[in-house]
């Protein structure tokens, strides 16, 4: 971690004034927010940072989704624990996500999983998730097999992480200038990748972008990221698109 004052990259960035066009659910023990096409067979389960599945960033990015085809859903992955805010103790961020693993979420994967395919009738299924949801993408995709595309979006890397059991075609986005997962960091998820992986995959660096920069940055008022956000976005949905 950084340091002892902030000990982690998510900072709020650019809170999103918005609504959301879906609505909000209950899938057995946990609370999702949901919104659907017209029709689909094809569905994208939203993994959130550590700021909670109520982040109207989060919603816009499902809500992205759904225009373009998926019915798309946001589950409570924390499971009703309180979601961490800007104004909490960041020295205390550590015992919180002690509390909050992104690869002990099974329990809500399935329940998710069979709303998606029971309630739904979700035939084709993927996942997308940022930071800590990008860390749980990894996870997901390593254990469920009918999840046919990911995208991890900036999920924190540690030097004994290995994603080389991959069991379908997963999709990497970084931040060059991400001062939380340096790039040597990705050099040797890439090399791990390269030499085990089975599946498709790919590892994408963004120039002179930083953390969370996909879902936490406004395009109207960071002109200069504009570019890479919106490439980041069109990548994360031609992923999808390309394998579901």
């Amino acid at each position: 971690m950084a340091n002892e004052s902030r000990p982690c990259p998510c900072g709020i960035g650019d809170r999103f004034d918005y609504e959301g066009c879906g609505q909000e659910v209950q899938v057995e023990h946990i609370e999702a927010y949901v919104c659907k096409p017209a029709s689909a067979d094809k569905a994208v389960i939203v993994i959130h940072d550590i700021f909670g599945w109520q982040l109207p960033n989060t919603r816009y990015m499902a809500d992205m989704l759904a225009a373009n085809g998926y019915m798309a859903i946001c589950p409570d992955f924390f499971a009703g624990r309180e979601a961490w805010k800007p104004s909490d103790d960041w020295s205390k961020f550590d015992d919180w996500l002690k509390t909050r693993d992104a690869r002990k979420i099974n329990k809500e994967a399935d329940a998710v999983l069979k709303y998606l395919k029971e309630q739904c009738g979700a035939k084709k299924l993927g996942v997308v998730g940022f930071c800590w949801g990008g860390v749980a993408v990894r996870h997901l995709m390593m254990t469920y097999p009918e999840l046919k595309a990911g995208v991890s979006l900036y999920g924190l890397i540690k030097d004994s992480d290995d994603t080389s059991n991959l069991l379908n075609p997963t999709f990497f986005i970084f931040a060059e200038k991400d001062e939380f997962i340096p790039l040597h960091q990705v050099t040797l998820l890439e090399q791990k990748l390269k030499k085990n992986c089975k599946v498709d995959y790919e590892v994408k660096i963004y120039s002179g972008q930083t953390h969370g920069f996909v879902h936490r940055r406004r395009e109207d008022i960071n002109p200069q990221d504009k570019p890479y956000i919106e490439e980041g976005r069109k990548d994360m949905i031609n992923w999808l698109n390309k394998y579901i």
